[in-house]
């Protein structure tokens, strides 16, 4: 059967339930007492049930009408709980998130930091993290699988536009006791690795990282010696630990304490890697994501300067 019942029906119910008076109920809502006994009487026709027994002393609520109170009562407090969650969500406060980042993201600091404080400052928003290389980062961002990415910097198609969060200077991992230790203060160049064996990222896992120490090593007139390669940061370095060879990393890798593995500066050489922030050109992400963004972006601010 079907019935007519608007919100504001439930609300005159209620109103006229708890007070057990319509005088009582109309002032409470701010109405008049014959527009309140109207819409009472059009409730009850249209849900063909009464709601409340009434004479001229008493109002009284009827079997059927206790159990609609209660009814009633749910139906409104699930209508005010999806109001205020459409609120929070549009709010940033609430909802979903996915975001691509490369292997070494987690150590970079402005970017721990940032999700820790969002983590903090909105609990109810799920962030799920997808560990890829930068390119491949680029076709889930086209499609809205994940809403932001964090990649070193690479040629985005036209519809993807990025933010510089920052830029981090190149280091040489090598084991302890390494020759090239002696240079710790000064910085190594370039040129002296020519006669060392390296540990690099394999060619289709650290994409970005790959081309740009190919390329700084071909600037500086280096053929690599490529001993071993390895898909994971960790793997790198644990290569670098048992004197498999050095490997050019970025300062962000250097929060990896491993035992072993100390860092070297290269000396004159201003090349760096920049991290960016991917997002849809035209893909309106969630306040939540713009949330986060925002924090990234702040955050990362001193570190350009």
């Amino acid at each position: 059967m079907a019935t007519n019942v608007e919100l504001r029906h439930l609300r005159y119910f209620i109103a006229v339930a708890e007070e057990l008076h319509f005088g009582r109920a109309a002032e409470r809502l701010n109405i008049s007492q014959p527009p309140l006994s109207q819409q009472i009487q059009a409730l009850e026709s249209n849900i063909n049930a009464r709601l409340l027994m009434r004479n001229n002393r008493n109002v009284s609520l009827t079997p059927a009408g206790h159990m609609f109170l209660q009814e009633a009562y749910q139906i409104i407090a699930q209508i005010d709980a999806a109001a205020i969650k459409a609120a929070r969500m549009h709010q940033g406060e609430l909802g979903e998130i996915s975001i691509g980042f490369t292997s070494t993201a987690p150590f970079m600091h402005k970017v721990a930091l940032s999700l820790r404080q969002f983590r903090e400052c909105y609990p109810d928003v799920a962030i799920h993290m997808h560990q890829m290389n930068t390119k491949q980062q680029i076709a889930p961002l086209q499609t809205g699988r994940i809403d932001i990415g964090i990649m070193r910097n690479t040629l985005l198609p036209d519809n993807l536009e990025y933010q510089l969060l920052f830029r981090e200077r190149f280091m040489l991992a090598v084991y302890d006791d390494h020759p090239l230790l002696q240079y710790a203060n000064e910085g190594v160049s370039l040129e002296m690795l020519s006669d060392y064996p390296l540990v690099f990222f394999e060619r289709d896992v650290g994409t970005a990282l790959y081309d740009e120490i190919i390329a700084l090593l071909a600037n500086a007139g280096v053929t690599p010696m490529i001993s071993q390669e390895a898909g994971e940061a960790m793997t790198i370095l644990g290569l670098v630990a048992a004197g498999l060879g050095v490997s050019i990393i970025t300062e962000s890798f250097t929060r990896m304490k491993l035992d072993g593995v100390q860092y070297i500066p290269l000396a004159n050489n201003p090349a760096y890697s920049e991290v960016w922030l991917v997002k849809h050109k035209n893909f309106n992400n969630s306040a939540a994501a713009a949330r986060l963004t925002n924090l990234l972006i702040s955050n990362m601010v001193d570190e350009n300067l």
